[in-house]
């Protein structure tokens, strides 16, 4: 079985990306294909990157970078939870994702994302950015309004039909998360 992280990627006071975290996390752990745990950025509480060394060498030299990769590494898929925020990534996450490369390699992503357009662009970027860390992300995307699953914006009240979507969404994960579990023991095998 696969060990799933549910990453919350805003770090912002008043955020509503706790809210969404746990729905995810919620409904997830209720599952029996794989592990799921829960990250919360703001607790991790990693400073702007201050590492010397590219994170493809893995020469870490700061405790708060070791502790992060020691974090990730067990996990074979992730669940990122963003916001949008002008158009893009929320910085305390793009910074989390930046501090490591080695960690992400051949592990699977998903997209759980909110904002004025669902989080669209944020998605966007991100599948760029795991792209260069050679994660493989499914196509399945969660995208909430901030018009129609928040009331007043900040209390989280999703629609019922996001819920089969983040299910078929961990659908495609566990199994992308399977097969590039096999990757890399192949990989650690030669």
């Amino acid at each position: 079985m696969i060990k799933v992280a549910v990453i919350i990627g805003s770090t912002r006071p008043g955020r509503n990306g706790e809210a969404v975290g746990k729905w995810v996390y919620e409904i997830a752990k209720q599952r029996t294909d794989a592990t799921y745990e829960l990250i919360d950025l703001q607790e991790v509480n990693l400073p702007l990157l201050d590492e010397p060394h590219s994170p493809a060498m893995q020469k870490y030299t700061k405790q708060h970078t070791k502790d992060w990769s020691a974090l990730i590494e067990p996990f074979d898929a992730f669940v990122f939870v963003t916001a949008e925020y002008n158009h893009g990534v929320p910085a305390a996450l793009k910074n989390a994702l930046d501090f490591l490369y080695k960690e992400w390699n051949n592990k699977a992503c998903g997209f759980v994302a909110y904002g004025n357009t669902g989080g669209a662009r944020s998605v966007e970027h991100l599948r760029a950015t795991v792209a260069e860390l050679q994660m493989a992300d499914v196509r399945e995307q969660v995208a909430l309004s901030l018009f129609t699953d928040f009331e007043n914006y900040s209390v989280f009240k999703p629609a019922a039909f996001h819920e089969k979507k983040l299910n078929s969404l961990l659908d495609q994960l566990v199994s992308w998360g399977t097969a590039l579990k096999q990757v890399r023991e192949q990989k650690k095998a030669t």
